[in-house]
């Protein structure tokens, strides 16, 4: 049975991320620090080849993969865009925190957007659309080793929603440059639509055989 590999990776850092800002659809590049740690993470490393990436078209996300992998096809999925965050879009929470607006939004829930921007649910159904068409076009061109080059928002929805085993959403957060790697089977995703969470992902060069 063929397994297709698939590598969840985080975009580099923003002078957004650094200022601490809520960076949703603002697109803005890496900073230097954002690519120089980059570079420094492929020394350390082993990110391993792949066939095709998969990105938010958002310029953070393809500076990231151009760094990471410059030799690979890369493929715009518009809805692995970052969640829209509306009138919250580059401010920081402590300017934010007695609005009644923004107290609002931190109670949570699926039907919650900000002033303007998109609900979790909203958020969810795009993530399941990306992905529809990332296993699609994977098995379709029998690609046994991609990646997916998005948001930190982003990769933990699209692993609460189709990975297997089961953890709590936090458990997903990941650092700049790194996230998860998954398998998907042909059967497990006809079956379930789902895959299997192999574990977090760049592995350190001395663990890779």
């Amino acid at each position: 049975m063929t397994g297709y590999r698939l590598k969840l990776i985080r975009h580099g850092i923003t002078q957004g991320n650094l200022d601490g800002k809520y960076i949703g659809v603002t697109d803005i590049p890496l900073c230097a620090e954002g690519a120089a740690e980059l570079y420094s993470k492929l020394e350390k490393y082993d990110y391993s080849t792949v066939q095709k990436i998969f990105i938010s078209p958002l310029k953070r996300c393809r500076a990231t993969a151009s760094i990471l992998y410059p030799e690979a096809i890369i493929v715009d999925i518009p809805e692995l865009t970052e969640m829209n965050f509306g009138d919250f879009e580059n401010k920081k929470a402590e300017d934010l925190m007695n609005t009644p607006e923004y107290k609002r939004f931190l109670k949570g829930g699926l039907d919650n957007p900000p002033p303007g921007g998109e609900s979790i649910r909203m958020v969810v159904e795009r993530c399941v659309a990306a992905m529809e068409k990332i296993v699609s076009s994977i098995f379709e061109e029998g690609l046994t080793n991609c990646a997916v080059i998005t948001h930190g928002g982003i990769i933990m929805n699209l692993l609460s929603c189709f990975g297997i085993p089961k953890y709590n959403p936090n458990d997903f957060a990941c650092d700049f440059g790194e996230g998860f790697e998954v398998m998907i089977s042909a059967a497990m995703w006809q079956r379930s639509t789902a895959f299997e969470i192999l574990g977090r992902f760049p592995y350190a060069c001395d663990d890779v055989n």
